[in-house]
């Protein structure tokens, strides 16, 4: 599982010219599914992104977490995160899990940062989206987690 978490002051996700999802202050997190992730990946994603320490408190220290400051998530799912470009020019998303394994993941993470009584709003899966975000800071972090074999 790969995660791009973005800290916004605003962002929403437009499909064919209307709004699908809006939040304001909180975090844009585009989440990629690679092959072989379970529930393990999920529940690591879920308590990472809530409870990251990456907003300032009064004294403009990141110590508060997206729980502590009552944001907001939205969440995109991304398979181009797996995008392996490495050699040549087209880059190569085998490590991206196909719909049927990445659909049912995606949706868990989302009830999962849900259920910590998060404010969560979604892209839609597979859809070609615009994605809208004024990233804070900016502040943007990488995280990922990869299945042990």
């Amino acid at each position: 599982m790969r995660l791009v978490v973005q800290r916004v002051s605003s962002s929403r996700v437009d499909v064919d010219g209307k709004t699908v999802a809006e939040i304001g202050q909180g975090l844009l997190i585009l989440l990629g599914v690679a092959q072989g992730d379970t529930a393990t990946q999920v529940a690591w994603g879920v308590q990472k992104v809530s409870e990251l320490r990456i907003f300032s408190d009064e004294l403009g220290k990141f110590n508060l977490s997206l729980e502590e400051v009552g944001g907001s998530a939205l969440v995109v799912s991304q398979f181009t995160l797996l995008g392996d470009a490495r050699r040549g020019r087209r880059p190569s998303f085998i490590a991206a899990a196909p719909p049927e394994q990445a659909i049912p993941l995606y949706e868990a993470f989302v009830q999962g940062i849900r259920e910590r009584g998060i404010h969560t709003a979604c892209g839609v899966f597979g859809a070609k989206m615009d994605v809208h975000l004024v990233n804070d800071g900016p502040v943007t972090l990488v995280l990922e987690q990869s299945v042990q074999i």
